[in-house]
Order: C-alpha cells, then structure tokens, then sequence
C-alpha cells in the first residue's frame, strides 16, 4: 500500500482524483482545504472543480472522521492530514517561509517519516514543486489519468508507398484499395515508390474498404480560401463533410486551422443552409498580463478576447464577393442570426442543436471541460476543435494534458470524427520562420 499526497492543483483540475488511487491512502494536507476555499467563488472551470471537491468531502465526511481516515468503495482510504509548525523546522531554511507550496511539502515529509514502511509519494501538476520535493528526497510525481503522449499523437493521415500503377488507377477510376489497418475518414497520401513527384491524396471509406477522393473545391474555393497545402486539403474535406460531426485541428500558429474552419463554416449556414447557425467560441485566457476589469457592456469587455475571431470573419467577408458587395460585416451577419461569437462561459448547461460550432484555442481546456462542450451538442450540430498544444495559458494543462490532445486520442477510432495535424505555416513567411525558430 502506497501513500499518495496530493496538491491543491490536482484536485482543482480533476475532482475525481480522489477516488482514482485504487486500494492506496489519500492524504490531502490542510492547507489543500484552505486553499480550495479560496477557489469556490470562482465563477469558471476552477472555482466550479473547487466546490464539487468540496461537496465530495462534506459527503465523505458523513461516513467517518476525515482526520482519522475514512474507506472508500476501492479498498484505499482517505484523510486530511494537519499542518503544525513543528514539521516546517524540518524543511531547510530556504523553504521555511509561511508559504502554502511549503507548508504542503512538509505535510508530506511528515508523513514519510512517520510511516516508513509503505512509500509516500507527492503527486502535483506544479512542475517546480516536484523539483522541490525530489531534491528533499521525495519521490513526486504528475498526476497523468489523462495524459498523452504528444509526441505519439495520431496525426490523423497516413503516407502509403505504393507503385505508379495503383495511383493511376485512383486518378482513372475513381478509387483505390490498399492494403493495412486505417481509422475511419483516417486521411491517406499515396506515394510513388519510384517517383517523388507522382502521387495522390485522399481519404479511407471504411464502410468501402478504399480510398476515394477528397470533397472538390471549386476554383472560387470555400469564401475565397482555398487550400494552400496537403494538411488543409485534409481539413477541408473533414470541416465539409456532414457525415463527419467532430473535427479535431491541432498546428502552430499559422497554420489555418481557424481560418478554413471558420470560411467552412460560413460555407455550410449562410450559403448552404444545411446549420441554423455559425457558433464561433474560445476560452477567455489571456496571453501575458491580464488587462484585469474593463469597462463597457459585455460586447465591449469581451472584444479583446474575441479579436482574432473577429479579424479571421472580416477577412473571409472582404474576399467574398456576394459579401463585399452587400457591404455586410460579422455584425450584420451576427443581427441576421447566422453567425454567433461568444465565450465558452456561457456553453455550459446549454442544449446546441444543428449549429456548426467552432471552439478555438481548445488546447487551454481540460479534459473535462472539452466533455462537457462536446456533450452540449444537439441533433445535427457539427463540432469544431482548433488549437496548438504548444501554446498553452492555463497552468493546469500541459501539451499531454489538455483537453484538445485527449479527444484526438480517445475519438480517433470513432466513425463521426476525423483529425488533421497541420504541419506548414501559411500566414507569411516571416510567421512560418517565428514558429520554427523561436
């Protein structure tokens, strides 16, 4: 049997951690409690996560004394353990300020002292805090019920090296069959065996057992944009397609992904009519310094946030001839009811049916609020996840954590989604160069 002492931060990203030790002892410092009290008024993801472990450890409570130990239904226990300032003496001088992060590591030491015949182990998503903790001896570890291994992320596309013949054969019949294991919509890049210059894109038909080919652009393109490289061939075949209801863009900056999703979208409600509306969304994160309180009505205070939104729809508007010609902006478009811009703040509780939804930046969500967004969708309604896993402002996530890696895994075999890893930079040279080199 382990002894696992957890961070204030675990429990604030994942409420559920403590029933995930299996048959182990949980041990939550007091200063876990202090610290998630500080939380619970927090009106987003947190402060919510803050009162749900609050509730869970009132209901705990009910069965036994938290300071002794109550048994869970896994076979571990769990209990909050008390700070007294005797156990900070045993931390070195540089630690010893009155400071929660310390306070917390000597809870934990404590604890292995005390117990020496089951290994005690700190469990924090505080990267310096488990360097802390291992130069006192500690051993420390993430908590990783959802990680992914960015580096292994199914990029959503395969390359096949085959002989001329079978990609003359794709261009003159339409199709092609090929051999190995492919995931439905899994997009396919035939390759000349002898000669780099001669091959084909398109995508697996599992219900055919073939590759056929990507859904036609026509020279206008989708509002003017059409695709400049082979990844946003793909993603525009995956933001076409209807019978595809969630579509996962993950590349750097650059590289598209909000931009073709957006014109697709556009695309699909106001000249197609096949979604009521265009429901274009993102976590209100800031990059930097937070501009704190601003004045104005909500359009005002959520204009910063909003921004890039904004330039992605005027762009796409002023390329679009029947637009241009109306002389139609994103707010005339939004009066109309066939588009919407807002936060994620307000999706939650909601009931979206047959709207084409857009959630950009997704890689500043946790895995649980990415279920709690995909699961807000309604008959008919296509959902839209773009974000760079390497640009990441909320602390709680990481490249392997975060909400927008953990779909693309867990939804790659399903028959309704499909995922484009965007590789080429397509803004400008010089934006191609600062994502590479800096």
């Amino acid at each position: 049997m382990k002894n696992f002492v957890l961070d204030t931060n675990v429990l604030l990203y994942d409420p559920q951690a403590l029933f995930r030790f299996e048959e182990h002892t949980i041990i939550i410092p007091i200063t876990v409690i202090e610290e998630i009290d500080r939380f619970k008024k927090d009106m987003n993801e947190t402060g919510r996560n803050a009162r749900q472990v609050s509730r869970i450890l009132d209901d705990l409570r009910k069965k036994g004394t938290l300071s002794s130990g109550i048994k869970l239904e896994s076979g571990g226990s769990i209990r909050v353990e008390m700070y007294e300032e005797e156990i900070m003496r045993r931390l070195p001088r540089e630690l010893q300020e009155e400071r929660g992060d310390n306070r917390i590591l000597a809870v934990a030491i404590d604890v292995k002292k005390r117990d020496e015949k089951n290994p005690t182990i700190f469990v924090t998503k505080d990267t310096n805090l488990r360097l802390k903790a291992d130069a006192l001896g500690l051993t420390a570890e993430d908590y990783e019920s959802d990680k992914v291994d960015i580096d292994e992320l199914y990029p959503g596309f395969a390359e096949v090296e085959t002989e001329p013949a079978v990609i003359d054969k794709f261009y003159g019949q339409g199709w092609v069959e090929i051999e190995g294991y492919y995931y439905a919509h899994q997009f396919i890049a035939l390759k000349d065996s002898t000669n780099p210059s001669h091959g084909a894109i398109g995508k697996y038909d599992e219900t055919q057992g073939r590759v056929v080919p990507l859904i036609k652009v026509g020279k206008e393109g989708v509002w003017s944009i059409l695709p400049r490289n082979r990844e946003q061939a793909f993603a525009m075949d995956a933001l076409l397609d209807d019978n595809i209801k969630l579509v996962t863009l993950v590349g750097k900056a650059g590289t598209g992904k909000t931009l073709l999703a957006i014109a697709a979208g556009l695309q699909k409600t106001a000249e197609e009519n096949i979604y009521n509306r265009l429901l274009v969304s993102r976590p209100v994160f800031p990059m930097g310094k937070d501009l704190g309180f601003l004045p104005g009505d909500i359009e005002e205070k959520l204009t910063p946030w909003m921004q890039p939104i904004f330039d992605n729809v005027e762009l796409l508007l002023s390329g679009h001839e029947g637009e241009r010609r109306h002389n139609k902006g994103y707010k005339e478009l939004m009066s109309m009811g066939i588009m919407d811009i807002e936060p994620l703040t307000y999706i939650r509780g909601r009931s979206i049916p047959n709207q084409y939804m857009i959630v950009d930046e997704a890689q500043n969500l946790t895995p649980h609020e990415i279920k709690t967004i995909v699961t807000r969708a309604g008959e008919g309604t296509k959902i839209i996840l773009t974000g760079d896993p390497y640009q990441i402002d909320n602390p709680y996530v990481d490249a392997s954590s975060n909400g927008l890696t953990y779909v693309v895994e867990r939804f790659k075999e399903q028959k309704i989604s499909a995922h484009v890893t965007m590789m080429k930079g397509e803004r400008s040279v010089l934006a191609e160069l600062a994502a590479n080199l800096l």
